[in-house]
């Protein structure tokens, strides 16, 4: 019997095994490159022209950041993922290259010395421009989600990248994780923002604030009700979607910091998350939720995915406010940025281990579920791209010094003399017209652009049968229609709040 298309869709991203964890963690590495190489472009454009911005219209630095940022993102997922180390080892090589290039071409007072150079850096004091590549983290979990959401429909999208069906570690699996980790560590808890009145209050204020997420889990709910869009039921269940999740989340983790000191939240994160794991062994909770022919008889068993999986979610969360707390502590010297992001490699592999024994003595991975190997993955895979991310910006800040070009946009610039203290106009001006700022300035608009976008190309489109060419060329004018809209919004100074 023929299937209908919504059938074809469903059943094309359905019953998948993810990929290995080598090769989302090789992934990693492809944006910190991106970012490098965008801001060696703007300082060779420097040198050459002595100015920046680019003396052309808005819209060049806009095209600019799509070519170097966004494009490669999407054809690392598409046409290019089959190379994916190829293409890592060779934009790395662009960078030392045009690294060295700058490195020498500038008369630096210790250009002879460059132990001298790397150590008076080492000692250079910095002033951070937004929360320490926190934002160009949060900014990239987006932008990478925005594209995946519409390239999972396309045959070009490697079915090893997509969210898995119970076990296995696909690309898109740890999107998810990766989104949770990003709003935690931002949040007020993270940001140790003073709780003013009573607890109970501060409660009440929270499930206030969360009321455009319900509200866009409700549109997303009936929108895909009444136009018969494909679901996959066994991601979050027959009426769950991950707006709910963020919902429910949000508000449980600020009950439990409300209670308990966020100072010790890791504690409690792997106290969560070992307690569920142990629920799933000796209970029948883990057959419940992955028995999927019972779907009629109510509302928990049509959505046990999405309401089990919450408290790994919770743990996952209250990992990332431990995070933001330790990023957010102030610090001014290079060196001691340089331990933060040791400190985060470590993290990473100390978890990465913890996830090789509960693979081998638990259990897999499980989204699904969203279990303790889940929560361990989501954290140690994000504290390493955070860490990729932040030596990234480090690189910038030695390229930034070492050429004198001090108007490329990185999360970090040196301290000014005493006569250079006065806001810098320029600076300003870059920041303006820096897609990563645009993107920031509205990232919960961005998601629910993208989500809208996803539905519209899906309604005429037929992604199924379209070829590797005219894939690429269609996710490339989707993203390049939601970074223009972002991007406009931000050059006019428009923050969208929904609250």
């Amino acid at each position: 019997m023929a299937m209908s298309q919504k059938e074809l869709k469903e059943a094309f991203v359905s019953n998948l095994n993810g990929t290995s964890l080598q090769e989302v963690a090789l992934g990693s590495f492809l944006t910190p490159l991106c970012l490098i190489n965008r801001g060696l472009i703007l300082i060779l454009y420097h040198q050459a022209k002595g100015s920046l911005p680019l003396p052309l219209p808005l819209i060049s630095h806009l095209l600019l950041d799509f070519s170097v940022l966004i494009l490669p993102l999407v054809l690392s997922c598409t046409v290019l993922s089959s190379i994916l180390h190829q293409v890592i080892i060779s934009l790395t090589i662009v960078s030392a290259c045009v690294l060295c290039y700058i490195y020498r071409t500038n008369s630096h007072p210790t250009a002879g010395h460059p132990q001298n150079t790397v150590s008076s850096f080492l000692q250079s004091h910095v002033q951070v421009n937004q929360v320490p590549f926190v934002t160009i983290f949060r900014v990239f979990v987006n932008v990478k989600t925005a594209i995946s959401i519409l390239a999972v429909d396309f045959s070009v999208f490697p079915r090893r990248y997509a969210k898995t069906e119970t076990y296995g570690t696909g690309v898109m699996d740890f999107g998810v994780g990766a989104y949770v980790f990003a709003n935690a560590l931002v949040c007020p808890e993270a940001r140790r923002k003073h709780i003013s009145g009573s607890k109970m209050n501060h409660i009440t204020k929270q499930l206030l604030s969360v009321w455009p997420l319900v509200v866009l889990g409700m549109a997303r709910l009936v929108s895909l009700k009444m136009s018969g869009y494909q679901e996959h039921v066994t991601e979050y269940g027959v009426h769950w979607n991950f707006f709910f999740t963020l919902a429910i989340v949000r508000v449980v983790a600020s009950m439990i910091l409300a209670v308990l000191p966020p100072s010790k939240s890791w504690v409690f994160a792997l106290l969560i998350g070992g307690f569920y794991q142990y629920t799933l062994e000796t209970s029948e909770l883990k057959a419940f939720i992955i028995h999927n022919n019972d779907r009629e008889k109510d509302f928990l068993h049509a959505n046990k995915e999405g309401i089990f999986s919450v408290v790994g979610y919770v743990a996952i969360y209250l990992a990332g406010v431990q995070v933001g707390l330790y990023l957010m502590q102030p610090r001014s010297q290079v060196r001691q940025w340089l331990k933060v992001l040791s400190n985060l490699l470590l993290g990473s592999l100390v978890l990465y281990t913890g996830l090789y024994i509960c693979q081998t003595l638990v259990e897999p991975v499980s989204r699904r579920m969203a279990n303790l190997p889940f929560f361990i993955w989501s954290v140690a895979q994000s504290l390493f791209f955070m860490s990729c991310l932040g030596v990234a910006d480090m690189v910038l800040l030695f390229s930034k010094r070492t050429s004198g070009c001090q108007l490329v946009p990185s999360s970090w610039s040196l301290c000014k003399k005493q006569s250079e203290s006065l806001p810098d106009k320029k600076t300003g001006e870059m920041e303006r017209r820096c897609l990563a700022q645009a993107v920031n300035r509205n990232q919960l608009l961005f998601f629910l652009l993208a989500n809208l976008m996803t539905g519209l190309t899906n309604s005429v489109v037929d992604t199924l049968n379209c070829g590797s060419l005219i894939s690429v060329c269609v996710l490339l004018l989707y993203m390049f229609m939601n970074s223009l809209v972002i991007y406009i919004l931000h050059l006019c100074g428009i923050t969208v709040k929904f609250w």
